[in-house]
Order: structure tokens, then C-alpha cells, then sequence
């Protein structure tokens, strides 16, 4: 007997680059995982089954950098250059948060998710045990990283990180994986990268770094160290664990050969680095050296949601302007960003971010059926272009069905909404201190 049998989808994978589409396929499940895809009604028994005629199966969509508890945060801080916008309202209001806000924060956003058809994320954060709490209860898969700064309570954030690696890294049945998350080069001094990657090695785990947002940050770093962000974490051992850079937007061509030397993946956010008019990674460029590319949303205090479908939309449009070329950033190589390249982004490959039998059963099924959907002449054209957070019906993570017809089955989504904004006003008070000093732009 099967657990879960998904009936007559219309099945998404890919040939490569290549959308491919399975009309009218049904996916059986068992132990978590994709038993079997069939052309035809699956007849053997199962113990819970979802109708599923006219609706598009995808592999769930997968967010590669998220501050998941920033949630609490959106829209605060508005038309503001980066150096404010940390400086002046972010770090002062992070400095206001609990574990338990962090907890109701990532509740929030990942009910957010969830309704948008994700079914992992990588979440760099503060409190991050309260996050994994929150993974835990929900059934999300998460790749998660404890944010590490340098200060006079380095030692103590280290030690921290590591026991956290310690006790979550495989929990929640597998889905949840640790990893180290020194915050970046200029918050984190070289020695202390480089007692964070030898930590790494020695826990045989990775590192998620946010490297090179800013064209400030690289000025900065060349300034002080004669080189290079990218250069800095390579040099402090950070790139002999897998890595997961985030943003890297201002990469030089040497960078790119660094990255792509030593297997580093990249998780672009063109929602954020737009909206605070940062610039935005050559994705392309990137791809074309080797690197593995994911598609991340940031925090919601930066890009204001967590729908990766908007991303992906997003980079695939600004691909295409950035090289003046139609042809660049098709719907199938856009579409593996946030599935099968974001999962290999983060170590998952094999794992998840596809509909293929062995891997794990996290599906998301679309509704096609609403006036900006119609008609369907291309599937692929329509998820990337058309479809909408809210026509994701049912999503299912490690064969469990997380939301179904739009409702929430792991969630009290009521209870969240409440908490979530009790806390808020609160919490938006800016304190007179901060967490760290964000370069600032000159020029």
C-alpha cells in the first residue's frame, strides 16, 4: 500500500534545460519518497489520495538565502540606501528580538512559504534554534545556518553555532541540515572565518556567508586587506567546506574563477538587490563557469515577500535586459533556479528539487484554472509568467501533505497572524545600539 498516490497532474520535469511535461500522470509515494510516476491511474491502494486533474505537479520550489524571521520586519524601512537601511533601522530593530519573536517570526514566514509552493529554505538567522523549532513543527525541509558575528562575543556566538550544528544537523526525520553561518567578511574578521571554517571541516559540514553585495563592500575589503571578499573567505579556509555565497553581485572575473575553483554555489536574490538598487548577480556569467546558481528571497524586510515564483520571474526578466537578448534565461534553465540547480546549490541534489522516482516526494500542485492562467499553450510559460503564489493548491514535503486546497493542515494560521503582529510594534522601536556597522557607498 502506498502512503499518498497524487491522481491524473500534469506532471513538470525536465530534459536538461528543457521543461518536459507528463499529461495526466499520477505520483505514488511511500516513506517519504516518489515511488512511481505512471501514465495511468495508479490502481493499488493508498491510504490517503488527492485528486488532481488539470492541476500542475511541480518539484516544490526551493528558497536558497532567507532571513525567515524578518518577516516581522516588512516594510519598515522604505526607499533607503543599504547603509541606512542596516545601519539606521534593521540593526537597531534585530537588537529588540527574543527567541520567542524569531519563533513566531519563521512561523510567519513559513506559512508565507508554504502558500507560495516552497517546500525548502536556507535560512541564515539570529535565534536559530527557535527557527528550527518552527521547522520542526511545520514539516518544512530547511538548510539552516546560525548567524555569526565578529565582536567581543565571538567566542561565545562560535560555540553556539557549533553546539546548534551539533544537535540539528539531520534532525526532523532529515529534513533539517546545519551548516555554519559566519555572516560575512565585514562583519567577521579573516581569523575568525578562519576558526569558523576549520570548525566546518571538523563537523564535516558546510558554511552559508553572504560575500560582495555591495560594490562598497569590495572597495572596503580591498582597502583593508588588499583583495577581494570572495579572496578574503577563500583565503581563510572558508572554501575547503561546501559553501553557499549569497548575493554576490559585485564579482570580478577572478572572483568567478575562485567561486567556480573550489565548487561554491551562489544564491542570487533579485528581489532585495534590486529594491535597494545593489545590483545583481551575473547569473548568467556565473552558470556559463560551472557554479551552481539557487534563487533565494532574502529577508521579507528587504524584498518584502517570500514568493519564489516572483522571483524567478524577476531574474529571468532581468537576464534577458541585462544582455539586450530574448534568448537568454529560457523558461526551462529559469524554472531549475528555483528547483533542481537551487536544491545542488545547497548539497540536495540527488535528494530533492525534482518529480523523479527515489527522490524525495516534495511536490507542489498549481491550479490552472483562473482567468490569468488561460488559456494553457505553454505549461512552462504559464508557471513562470503567469501563475500566481495563490494558485499553489496543495503542497507536500517528505510525502506529507503541509496544505491542501489552500488550507494549512500544520500551521494555526490564525493563532500565527495574531502573535505576528502583537510582537511587531514592539519590536520596530529603534534601539540606540546595533548589531554591526554596514560599509558605507562612496562615489
Amino acid at each position: 500500500m502506498y502512503d499518498l498516490i497524487v491522481r491524473d497532474a500534469d506532471v513538470l520535469q525536465f530534459d536538461g534545460d528543457t521543461p518536459v511535461l507528463l499529461p495526466r500522470h499520477s505520483i505514488a509515494v511511500s516513506q517519504g519518497r516518489i515511488a512511481r510516476i505512471a501514465p495511468q491511474t495508479i490502481q493499488e491502494p493508498a491510504r490517503e489520495t488527492i485528486p488532481a486533474r488539470g492541476m500542475l505537479a511541480i518539484p516544490g520550489l526551493i528558497n536558497c538565502h532567507a532571513h525567515t524571521a524578518m518577516s516581522l520586519f516588512r516594510g519598515v524601512a522604505e526607499d533607503v540606501p543599504i547603509e541606512a537601511w542596516f545601519n539606521d533601522y534593521i540593526w537597531p530593530m534585530e537588537t529588540n528580538l527574543t527567541a520567542e519573536d524569531v519563533y513566531w517570526g519563521a512561523l510567519l514566514g513559513i506559512a508565507e512559504m508554504i502558500e507560495a509552493g516552497v517546500t525548502c529554505v536556507a535560512d541564515h538567522y539570529f535565534s536559530i534554534e527557535a527557527v528550527a523549532r518552527a521547522v520542526e513543527e511545520t514539516g518544512l525541509r530547511a538548510h539552516l545556518a546560525p548567524t555569526i558575528f565578529g565582536g567581543p562575543d565571538e567566542e561565545e556566538h562560535l560555540a553556539q553555532a557549533v553546539a546548534f550544528v551539533a544537535r540539528w544537523n539531520g534532525a526532523a526525520e532529515g529534513r533539517i541540515s546545519a551548516w555554519l553561518g559566519p555572516h560575512s567578511p565585514y562583519t567577521c574578521t579573516p581569523d575568525l572565518l578562519a576558526r569558523v571554517a576549520a570548525e566546518a571541516r571538523r563537523l564535516g559540514v558546510g558554511i552559508h556567508i553572504h560575500l560582495s553585495e555591495t560594490a562598497a563592500q569590495v572597495t572596503e575589503s580591498r582597502a583593508l586587506y588588499g583583495e577581494t571578499p570572495v579572496a578574503v573567505a577563500r583565503d581563510a579556509g572558508i572554501f575547503e567546506s561546501p559553501t553557499l555565497a549569497a548575493h554576490v553581485a559585485h564579482a570580478d572575473p577572478d572572483d568567478v574563477a575562485i567561486l567556480a575553483a573550489h565548487g561554491v554555489a551562489v544564491a542570487c536574490t533579485p528581489k532585495t538587490e534590486m529594491k535597494l538598487g545593489i545590483g545583481v548577480a551575473p547569473v548568467t556569467a556565473l552558470r556559463a563557469a560551472g557554479i551552481a546558481v539557487g534563487l533565494g528571497s532574502d529577508g521579507a524586510a528587504s524584498n518584502n515577500d517570500y514568493d519564489m515564483l516572483e522571483a524567478t520571474r524577476l531574474l529571468s526578466l532581468l537576464e534577458k535586459h541585462r544582455h539586450g537578448d530574448a534568448r537568454v534565461m529560457p523558461l526551462g534553465e529559469a524554472l531549475r533556479l528555483a528547483t533542481s540547480d537551487g536544491a545542488r546549490a545547497l548539497g540536495l541534489g540527488g535528494v530533492t528539487g525534482e518529480l523523479r522516482e527515489g527522490l524525495a516526494a516534495d511536490i507542489a500542485l498549481l491550479r490552472r484554472d483562473a482567468p490569468h492562467t488561460l488559456p494553457v499553450h505553454n505549461p512552462a510559460a504559464t508557471l513562470l509568467y503567469s501563475a500566481r503564489a495563490d494558485d499553489v493548491d496543495t503542497v507536500i514535503v517528505a510525502g506529507r501533505v503541509l496544505m491542501r486546497r489552500r488550507r494549512l493542515l500544520t500551521i494555526d494560521r490564525r493563532r500565527v497572524l495574531r502573535e505576528a503582529t502583537r510582537r511587531a510594534s514592539r519590536l520596530i522601536r529603534r534601539s540606540p545600539g546595533r548589531m554591526a556597522l554596514y560599509p558605507a557607498h562612496h562615489g
